[in-house]
């Protein structure tokens, strides 16, 4: 078969290595599931431009088994001391969870990240590094994010991106529906603190995410 790839002028495919699976022996899966609401978090970063071209980042922190999105952080700049701040905002709010994912990020396996959270508690689950699928919840949320709202805005300041972002994120919990839960929103009941809508901002919030964000 190589032969004639080749004698055609064709790409002869490389060999694929192998890759090791994520199951036991014993059909048992290494991966934690989610078992229930605050059993495992998840967070991770996306990136994204405002109309200058200069760049921005978002920390998404999601709840993996209620699906619920529990931050948008967005920021020039995200550390690990910003993390931090998002989570202890979150801990404060909801109580810490019994595990938290992530990559292997350096904002993520900062010291004083896994000191402060095993103080508290809070076990770290590291996906293997080059696997974002071992991470698949935040991943899928953050594809959404991206499809739904980033790819069809132009953000045009970093403070319209904060309002066109958490208006989303309302939206997203309390009104979108999920496919995983029967075509319910994770968290219809939650109830957010007003967030003031001003300037060009509002001009490019749809209706439904207007609404929501008013009500709130």
């Amino acid at each position: 078969m190589e032969r004639i790839w080749r004698r055609e002028g064709l790409k002869v495919p490389q060999r694929q290595p192998k890759r090791g699976r994520l199951w036991l022996n014993d059909g048992s899966c290494i991966r934690l599931r989610p078992e229930y609401p605050g059993h495992v978090w998840a967070y991770d970063f996306v990136e994204e431009r405002t109309h200058d071209g200069r760049k921005f980042r978002i920390l998404t922190i999601i709840d993996e088994a209620s699906r619920e999105c529990l931050a948008l952080v967005v920021s020039r700049q995200l550390r690990h001391e910003d993390v931090l701040a998002a989570l202890a905002d979150l801990f404060i709010e909801r109580g810490p969870p019994a595990h938290i994912r992530s990559d292997n990020g350096s904002e993520f396996i900062a010291t004083a990240v896994q000191t402060w959270l095993g103080q508290i508690g809070v076990k770290t689950l590291y996906i293997a590094p080059g696997s974002p699928w071992e991470n698949g919840y935040n991943e899928s949320f953050n594809g959404s994010l991206r499809d739904e709202l980033l790819n069809g805005e132009i953000f045009y300041s970093l403070a319209e991106a904060k309002v066109l972002i958490e208006a989303w994120r309302r939206h997203y919990n309390t009104v979108r529906p999920h496919s995983s839960l029967g075509y319910r929103p994770p968290a219809p009941q939650a109830s957010t603190p007003p967030l003031p809508v001003s300037g060009s901002a509002s001009l490019h919030l749809r209706p439904a995410m207007a609404a929501d964000t008013t009500m709130h």
